[in-house]
């Protein structure tokens, strides 16, 4: 069983005293492919180091996190630019838009939005799409660039049916993580009513452990939860779950 996490941030400082460990444990529970989205120019060392330390399992994104869209974004905008163009990435990643912690600076976070579609656009590159209390904002920018022909992934995918089926719609794949183990979450019902074609796993790690290892620091291994979730909702089994959304990852993402 081979597991993909399209989604984790194994490079921050919550992994710095056993990150080693962590890969290896991943590994051993089949979670073969770990894709890193940046957040900012503070993050991109860190996390190109661990692609240079794990050739075979990291992957680099890069992009512009919406939450460290500030008054200095494009002076941000360009370090990210120079890297994204120089380097071997995967994916634009992670953009979007953030309206949960601050509106201050919606109208930066869309031109940022804007700009880095565009990138992608130029580049072939699918997008990691943050959208956090912002789904009408980024589908309102993505209808506007339907003609870049745009793909990626709405990643820690949170939205209603409906919100599902326009990402899907828009030629976006539903990244779910675990979140859909929490007990009131009410998300494996919306899971339920899609097609595994349509579904990355991701972690989202150190964030968003699944039960039953909420509350804790999560990590790349603890896919597995998520997966069996996400078995048990379709009735079918996880080796299922881990081919199909593994090979959609590997699409995705023109991986080898």
């Amino acid at each position: 069983m081979i597991l993909v996490d399209t989604h984790t941030h194994l490079y921050l400082e919550e992994f710095d005293g056993d990150r080693k460990e962590v890969v290896e444990n991943a590994i051993q529970e089949g979670v073969e492919k770990i894709f890193l989205p940046n957040i900012d120019s503070s993050s991109i060392e860190s996390l190109l180091k661990m692609v240079s330390d794990y050739p075979h399992h990291c992957y680099s994104m890069m992009g512009l996190h919406p939450t460290s869209v500030k008054e200095n974004f494009r002076d941000e905008l360009a370090i990210i630019e120079k890297e994204l163009f120089a380097g071997n990435h995967i994916a634009v990643g992670e953009i979007g838009i953030d309206l949960y912690w601050d509106k201050t600076f919606l109208k930066e976070q869309i031109e940022a939005l804007n700009v880095q579609l565009e990138w992608a656009s130029r580049l072939n590159l699918p997008v990691v799409i943050h959208a956090r209390d912002s789904f009408d904002e980024i589908f309102m920018e993505l209808e506007n660039k339907r003609h870049l022909n745009l793909k990626g992934v709405f990643h820690s995918f949170t939205g209603t049916l409906e919100q599902a089926r326009k990402a899907i719609d828009l030629g976006f794949m539903i990244g779910i993580n675990g979140i859909v183990t929490f007990k009131n979450a009410g998300l494996d019902k919306v899971v339920g009513e899609l097609e595994l074609e349509n579904i990355l796993l991701e972690t989202d790690a150190p964030y968003l452990a699944p039960t039953p290892k909420r509350g804790k620091r999560n990590e790349s291994k603890f896919l597995t939860y998520t997966a069996k979730k996400i078995a048990d909702v379709f009735g079918v089994e996880i080796e299922e779950v881990a081919k199909i959304t593994s090979e959609n990852a590997i699409k995705l993402f023109g991986i080898k």
